[in-house]
């Protein structure tokens, strides 16, 4: 990184790839050293990733530290223009996510009607949440992802590559890499958020716009997980519109991408 640099969003843009991993496998080490004074972390994976993902943080802060410029990003999410592009790609990258889910438990109702023997995959059954899993969800999914993905994924692995291999190419490894991370039903939707998160990014030079879309959508994908809405939403009789406005969104999000990389293409071209 260039220390020299005061300037928050450019300093961030100056953290090396190898920086960066020498900061994570610097995490690991200290994290199994403090699993000798603190046994709990062994026994327990979910308090021992937290640990790491803090200690990774850390990271981050020792880097951007004497910077300015945060406090204008921040100013800049409440803008109208930003404020309603954050919640336009929220809306249609969480709706898209659905389709999978309509098309799939289509698939499941039609072979239930050719085969009465079929057992549904969508049956919904009451599950028991602990305390501790509401809270390392949150903990993880709502405050940790959206810093840790959008820091390591856009503001270090597509700031580095695109230097290397250029803007578009950069936006579809560093995505690819962040979709990957992600289970196999969501590899193509995280993917295609990954890319939306980068056209933010750019367009704005403002990680905290990426870091705003990724929270709510933590925060909404949580919430239907916990309360199984999202199988709800794959039964009779919400299946059909439901389908009908994810492949809506479908064409939007498409649209979105296809017309802002373009923008981006001609503008920094």
């Amino acid at each position: 990184m260039d220390k020299s640099v005061t300037d928050f969003n450019v300093r961030l843009r100056t953290i090396r790839l190898r920086e960066l991993i020498v900061a994570i496998i610097a995490a690991i080490i200290i994290s199994g050293l403090i699993m000798i004074p603190v046994p709990e972390l062994y026994e327990d994976d979910n308090l021992l990733f937290i640990v790491l993902l803090s200690l990774v943080l850390l990271f981050f802060a020792w880097c951007l530290r004497g910077t300015h410029g945060l406090g204008q990003n921040v100013r800049n999410l409440f803008e109208i223009k930003t404020r309603n592009e954050i919640l336009y790609v929220f809306a249609v990258n969480l709706l898209f996510a659905f389709l999978f889910t309509c098309l799939i438990s289509g698939i499941d109702l039609l072979m239930g009607f050719y085969d009465p023997s079929w057992i549904s995959g969508f049956d919904i059954d009451t599950v028991d949440i602990t305390a501790g899993a509401i809270l390392f969800e949150i903990v993880s999914s709502v405050i940790f992802a959206p810093l840790m993905e959008e820091l390591i994924f856009r503001g270090v692995l597509f700031n580095r590559l695109k230097i290397r291999v250029g803007i578009l190419p950069a936006m579809l490894i560093s995505s690819f890499i962040f979709g990957i991370g992600h289970s196999y039903g969501s590899i193509t939707s995280a993917f295609l958020f990954g890319i939306c998160m980068c056209i933010l990014y750019m367009k704005t030079d403002n990680i905290l716009v990426p870091m705003s879309v990724h929270f709510i959508n933590n925060v909404v994908a949580t919430v239907l997980e916990f309360t199984q809405l999202d199988l709800v939403i794959g039964q009779m009789p919400w299946l059909i519109p439901a389908t009908v406005i994810a492949l809506i969104s479908t064409v939007l999000l498409v649209k979105y991408i296809v017309q802002e990389t373009s923008t981006l293409k001609n503008r920094f071209s």
